[in-house]
């Protein structure tokens, strides 16, 4: 099978008020709508991601995005008005979570920083 691209989904009872979360969360607006009920980013730092409006599923999803610094992250989102949970750390590094307006959970996730730095 040859593989052209692959997105992450998620769903949301209100199209509007997600899609102006992601906005912020992402930096952007989305690329483009190609169904009613659908609106994509694509390479969001290597990953696409689909917005779909879905009221029986939505705000059961989860995403992970990968942060070089959780402290850059934490200080960005509370500038554009989101603000994230406390920080848990450990071998894996941390994460810190938020929820969108569905209830979908997105963590973040920063790295174990490099002994060689």
């Amino acid at each position: 099978m040859q593989i052209q691209g692959v997105y992450a989904a998620l769903t949301t009872k209100d199209m509007k008020r997600a899609e102006q979360f992601y906005s912020i969360l992402f930096g952007r607006g989305p690329d483009d709508r190609p169904m009613d009920n659908l609106i994509q980013w694509r390479d969001v730092a290597g990953a696409n991601v689909q917005l779909f409006r879905d009221e029986t599923n939505a705000g059961h999803g989860r995403c992970t995005i990968v942060v070089p610094q959780m402290s850059v992250a934490r200080q960005e989102l509370a500038r554009a008005g989101l603000s994230i949970g406390d920080e848990k750390a450990g071998e894996f590094g941390k994460i810190a979570q938020l929820n969108d307006p569905d209830g979908n959970l997105i963590t973040l996730a920063e790295p174990p920083q490099s002994r060689f730095h």
